[in-house]
């Protein structure tokens, strides 16, 4: 009796270890989709429409005539996108200086005609229940 109760313990933990793996890798999906398309967004020149699909938390920390000004400042001289490449997804809870919350962080290797070799970090975090970008730094 004793090891078919140890064997149904090792098979929840292991069934619930699976469980939150799964969860997470879903989490990570659902983040880079809409991370692709809000890169999308800001690949064809739509600036405004990439900080109207912000999360609150980052259109409360710039404005939207602020964001296109910067973006024309900085994605401009770089020219046309050739390509971009996801290198790294992580889930995270805790950021400095933003509030705990749900998180995926993610690096894209991203190639443009004036800069063959740029690294973009895009946070994507949830926002009453759909994801929306927290931050973007391109270097």
């Amino acid at each position: 009796m004793r090891i078919k109760s140890v064997i149904l313990l090792t098979m929840l933990f292991v069934c619930f270890g699976f469980s939150q793996l799964w969860a997470g890798a879903e989490t990570e999906k659902n983040a880079v989709s809409a991370a692709w398309t809000w890169l999308s967004m800001i690949d064809d020149g739509n600036y405004s429409g990439s900080w109207n699909e912000a999360s609150a938390y980052f259109r409360g920390a710039v404005t939207e005539q602020n964001w296109a000004a910067s973006l024309e400042g900085v994605r401009k001289p770089l020219s046309k996108l050739i390509s971009h490449k996801i290198v790294k997804a992580q889930e995270s809870h805790a950021l400095p200086g933003a509030p705990d919350g749900k998180y995926v962080v993610m690096s894209f290797r991203t190639a443009f005609a004036q800069k063959k070799f740029a690294v973009e970090t895009v946070t994507f975090m949830l926002d009453n229940e759909k994801w929306g970008v927290a931050g973007y730094f391109i270097k």
